[in-house]
């Protein structure tokens, strides 16, 4: 995904061509405009990324839907498979020869898999806390976040979407989904005085996600320490947290003192992996336990993620 997939078009967008084709390249792109708003309006109200964006990158990346991905394998952005694709696949030369690319059985299917990249990938979380109505922000923090290797992907976005009024497609959001980043700040909380958490609450801060309980490690903490302080056995908070092997924490570790959910929050149904995150990681990061996204994604906990998979945290 974010590769430039017709040439032709960058440079009839950004230079110009000869009258007769610029014309007939115009016209391509207004009936595929026309074809799929609808979809990138309703992806709109339900990611809060701006439709205009969406039409954009689809008619640079797609060809205005002419590029052999898009009509052989309904795949409007250029998505690669990535490890765990278990969908139909067609392969084509990009950055290497012959690459593995998603097929879709209908041109929706590939437009949301370009929204759940831009939603649930952290490089683009930043995104969502501008405006759905700034597509030049959009624009300009595409680029940034290294989206396409054109240098002059922004201005090529900008231009198709003000040349043919996208942002005319940018309707207003009922209920806005709110940023990743506002979503994952952990909230603080008061144990209940009855509560074992209460004791430690005097000189810890505890702290809640996916309203699972957990405390940032101090200097000297280990889990043996940490299961006496909170009236836990030792294996009980070990297994809180997926390790099997006792021994000083890192200061600011993250550590659950309480089990964590079977189900991520609603807000995060999946998860783009990066380069370096493990199973274990991501079941931290959104309180789930790692036997249960290993459940859903149909892997072992011993997996090795690649970057750009996807992850289900909820059960499918």
């Amino acid at each position: 995904m974010g590769r430039i997939g017709s040439v032709w078009v960058s440079f009839a967008v950004m230079f110009g061509v000869h009258p007769g084709v610029s014309a007939q390249i115009s016209n391509v792109r207004q009936s595929y405009i026309l074809l799929y708003k609808d979809i990138a309006i309703k992806n709109m109200q339900e990611y809060a990324i701006p439709a205009s964006i969406t039409l954009a990158q689809a008619c640079i990346e797609s060809g205005n839907g002419t590029s052999r991905l898009a009509r052989e394998a309904n795949n409007h952005f250029g998505i690669k498979c990535h490890t765990g694709w278990k969908g139909k696949t067609i392969t084509q030369t990009d950055d290497k020869k012959d690459e593995c690319f998603r097929k879709y059985n209908r041109p929706e299917e590939s437009f949301k898999d370009h929204a759940d990249f831009l939603r649930y990938y952290n490089r683009y979380a930043f995104l969502f806390d501008l405006s759905p109505y700034d597509y030049k922000g959009w624009a300009q923090g595409l680029k940034r976040a290294g989206y396409a290797t054109n240098p002059q992907y922004a201005e090529m976005l900008i231009k198709v979407i003000e040349d043919y009024r996208l942002y005319e497609y940018d309707r207003p959001v009922k209920n806005m989904p709110p940023s990743p980043k506002v979503l994952e700040i952990p909230t603080i909380v008061q144990p209940d005085i009855k509560s074992p958490l209460y004791t430690a609450s005097l000189y810890r801060t505890i702290y809640q996600r996916n309203c699972v309980s957990f405390i940032y490690a101090q200097p000297g903490d280990t889990y043996a320490s940490l299961a006496r302080e909170f009236r836990l056995f030792k294996r009980e908070i070990m297994r809180f947290n997926d390790i099997n092997k006792n021994g000083p924490i890192e200061v600011g570790t993250m550590v659950y003192v309480a089990q964590k959910k079977k189900q991520s929050a609603r807000e995060f149904p999946k998860h783009i992996t990066e380069e370096g995150e493990s199973l274990r990681s991501i079941a931290q990061r959104y309180g789930v336990r790692l036997s249960y996204i290993c459940s859903y994604n149909k892997i072992n906990k011993n997996t090795h993620l690649a970057e750009g998979q996807t992850l289900l945290l909820r059960k499918p």
